[in-house]
């Protein structure tokens, strides 16, 4: 008779996080309940920084399958779905060969941690680090609550601490992201038919659960896929907890992210998690970020994270969106389709100029190398910030985010239906006084841009100087009731953005 390892995981996680949870509001400014934790105030750096990176690389990037690999895990169990043909096509039955057989694919053989921070910080990012655990249940450092890790398989490598290492070493502040709430009802336990059932590899995919784990349709609601039942026991989110605070006691990260569907668990474990990362990093002189997608934690006890998408105006508090450099998958996929570096850093120009700040995924390959195609957009957007990150470091928003006839749509995952901006809209920001107008593209009418913010009849302030970043020259410019109508010069028409110093003199 098989043992079943979840058992055993559950029993030595009980211990630790029952020690964990009398213990991590002990000290520090934070308790665990929402009164407590709306106090939270988002640190300066972020606010400042702007630009983050992060990395989708696992077991599911060793899969080299085809659209969402990310979810491959889950979706290789189903009938009619293209992962399951894909992976009957190539290894057959599912009950013979599982998602753990994909671990010895992940060797990360040309991994370098520090060559992926050297490119973080010529995309001008100012936060970075990796997926520390998604969805599938293998953690990426050396874990002694989750067998399943890339120390002991695949890669036989820490790559949280790595990626630490490496990150902090170029003065950026460190992310760590979950996603492992997802790992409830992520894998068919219930099905004999595949290996997901056998109580061998359950510490992997997880205790026998029924199929309703998996999720509940709700017709009308939009969070769906976020209804379970039965709701994880309280054995299960002691270990979900675990993991998150393995990472936090060794590696302190600055940013703790967290992928949707924490609202799963009970209030008591999001709000211990909560309280004890931020006391925690608060003792050790750092100046924390908590990324929360709502409802899964009260608006105010961290900063909120929209998924592929954003506000449709300037917001009151900082906030972030997560993209990605592809629009087809978050993970390396055999059929990536690329954003063009040029949408990425105008979508990165929209969110700042409505207090927002944007964390971008890349897909590495499965060895541990990012594809050039995506170092190429990496770099296109760190050319531009050369140039332009005045007018998006530090900078707070103006009056207005904008103006043009392109605003993207607000919702979760709107983003991947808009097909970008052009030559008509304009955005602004602020610094040190001086307000920048960013031009998305090439005027469309080849000659003059016109801000209508600007015009007599709308702004009444004296406009002294204006100067297009990167040119030396002389713009000209006039201001009529209509708007502030600039004069294109000679320069090259192919950037993302063309951003405009304006300074000013109050009458008053």
């Amino acid at each position: 008779m098989k043992t079943n390892p979840w058992l055993f995981l559950t029993l030595s996680v009980c211990g630790f996080s029952l020690s964990a949870m009398a213990s991590s509001s002990e000290s520090g400014p934070f308790e665990p309940n929402w009164e407590s934790l709306k106090r939270y105030q988002v640190p300066d750096w972020f606010v400042d920084g702007k630009f983050g990176i992060y990395a989708h690389w696992g077991v599911y990037s060793a899969v080299k399958g085809s659209a969402n690999t990310d979810w491959y895990g889950r979706n290789m169990y189903k009938e009619g779905h293209p992962n399951h043909a894909e992976h009957m096509a190539r290894f057959g039955s599912v009950k013979t060969h599982g998602y753990k057989d994909y671990i010895p694919e992940f060797t990360a053989e040309k991994f370098d941690a520090e060559a992926w921070a050297d490119l973080y910080v010529e995309a001008g990012a100012r936060f970075a680090g990796p997926v520390g655990e998604h969805a599938d249940g293998f953690s990426m450092w050396d874990s002694e609550v989750n067998p399943w890790n890339a120390v002991e398989m695949g890669p036989q490598r820490n790559i949280v601490a790595e990626m630490e290492a490496a990150i902090r070493a170029r003065g950026l502040q460190y992310l760590v992201s979950f996603h492992h709430q997802w790992l409830w009802g992520w894998y068919p336990t219930w099905d004999e038919e595949t290996d997901a059932a056998d109580p061998e590899y359950a510490s992997l995919y997880g205790p026998r659960y029924p199929e309703t784990a998996q999720a509940m349709a709700l017709p009308g609601r939009r969070d769906s896929n976020m209804a379970v039942y039965p709701l994880p026991p309280k054995e299960w989110q002691e270990v979900w907890w675990a993991k998150v605070k393995e990472v936090i006691d060794r590696h302190s990260p600055d940013v703790l992210w967290f992928d949707n569907r924490m609202q799963i668990l009970s209030e008591g474990i999001r709000q211990e998690m909560a309280a004890y990362f931020l006391n925690h990093a608060i003792a050790n002189g750092q100046e924390p970020v908590l990324n929360y997608k709502r409802p899964d934690m009260v608006f105010g006890a961290g900063t909120i994270d929209l998924e592929r998408s954003r506000m449709p105006d300037i917001f009151p508090e900082p906030w972030l969106t997560d993209t990605s450099v592809s629009r087809s998958s978050w993970a390396y996929a055999t059929d990536l389709e690329y954003y063009t570096a040029d949408r990425l850093t105008d979508d990165l120009i929209d969110i700042v100029s409505k207090n927002g700040c944007m964390l971008l995924n890349v897909a590495p390959d499965p060895d541990g190398t990012i594809p050039d195609e995506q170092q190429e957009i990496l770099r296109g957007i760190g050319t531009w910030l050369k140039v332009n990150g005045e007018a998006i470091y530090g900078s707070r928003p103006w009056l207005v985010f904008g103006e043009g006839p392109n605003n993207p749509a607000a919702g979760h995952l709107a983003d991947v239906g808009f097909d970008g901006f052009s030559g008509e809209d304009i955005r602004f920001t602020t610094n040190d006084g001086k307000l920048y107008a960013m031009v998305l593209g090439w005027p469309t009418d080849g000659k003059t841009v016109t801000i209508q913010a600007l015009g007599t009849s709308k702004y009444s302030d004296e406009i002294t100087e204006i100067r297009l970043l990167g040119y030396e020259g002389e713009v000209e410019w006039e201001r009529t009731p209509q708007g502030l109508v600039i004069e294109m010069p000679e320069v090259d028409r192919s950037a993302a953005a063309y951003t405009f110093r304006v300074e000013r003199k109050s009458m008053f």
